[in-house]
């Protein structure tokens, strides 16, 4: 049986940079166990869906997750980036 999560590689890819506006797509890739081509597709889908803004920074680019912005699901819609990137990051109980 293959291995799943609850959560999507692209709110993998938010929460890594959530956690680290300057992380490099080498290291989110490597952080969430995809391919640099894949993490470089989802981050240019986030930027383009309004998710999440890039920023260059001479060499490099730091990024800043747009919060306020609704989970796209139907059932989800109710709740906002911020509320998912809170409830991934509170200690649990």
């Amino acid at each position: 049986m293959a291995e799943w999560t609850f959560l999507t590689n692209h709110s993998h890819v938010l929460v890594c940079l959530a956690d680290d506006p300057d992380l490099r797509i080498r290291d989110m890739a490597e952080r969430v166990g995809i391919t640099e081509r894949a993490t470089q597709r989802i981050v240019a889908e986030l930027v383009a869906s309004g998710y999440l803004e890039k920023v260059r920074d001479g060499r490099r680019n730091r990024y800043r997750v747009v919060t306020d912005r609704p989970l796209r699901h139907p059932l989800e819609r109710s709740h906002t980036i911020g509320d998912l990137l809170t409830a991934v990051s509170a200690p649990a109980d």
